[in-house]
């Protein structure tokens, strides 16, 4: 799958309604992309059902919840209205604990943690673009989790930005510190989707 600017005009959220798939396609800072086929890996895929299944039966018992994409999440900038906000986001894995940010159109509002499963033709998309929008929309923690090196790159949100990434290796656990009790287990993400 591939990501590609969709034209050169500027977007809100009221334009992405009119033009969006129902996966897939996102919105920058004004910038719209789409995404093109071929459909994410199985690896992919069964990395992403395995990261909302560890999270979402940690928080069984909370008010928290976790979602997998295509969830669109709004990042507005500020208090504008829904229609003008201009950065739309589908995450593969989020948590929320604040359940006043979810509404019918997805959720509006940082999520206390995000998972993007990177591809080779996705991960610059993933670092270059998202991750700074995710920095200024404010999402206490990401993961940027690279399946081919069996690596995850963690950034927590740090008096307003995302420091150096902790770098870690897939195995063993690792704690959410965002959200407290969940923790992800490694060894069963590989061993699913191996």
């Amino acid at each position: 799958m591939t990501l590609v600017r969709r034209d050169t005009l500027y977007h809100t959220y009221a334009d992405y309604l009119t033009w969006s798939r129902s996966s897939g396609d996102e919105l920058i800072d004004g910038t719209a992309y789409a995404k093109e086929p071929p459909a994410p890996s199985l690896i992919h895929q069964g990395i992403v059902t395995e990261l909302g299944r560890q999270a979402g039966n940690a928080l069984e018992d909370t008010s928290s919840r976790v979602f997998i994409s295509p969830v669109d999440v709004r990042l507005p900038k500020s208090n504008e209205q829904n229609d003008q906000v201009d950065t739309v986001v589908q995450p593969d894995v989020l948590i929320i604990c604040d359940l006043r940010k979810a509404d019918s159109r997805g959720i509006r509002g940082a999520p206390d943690w995000i998972a993007e499963v990177l591809s080779p033709s996705t991960a610059g998309y993933d670092q270059i673009v998202k991750l700074p929008a995710y920095e200024r929309g404010g999402v206490a923690e990401v993961w940027l989790i690279h399946p081919i090196d069996r690596t995850v790159a963690i950034y927590r949100l740090e008096e307003g930005r995302y420091g150096r990434a902790t770098i870690l290796e897939l195995k063993g656990q690792t704690q959410v510190t965002s959200v407290p009790g969940v923790v992800i287990d490694w060894d069963r993400v590989i061993a699913r989707t191996a």
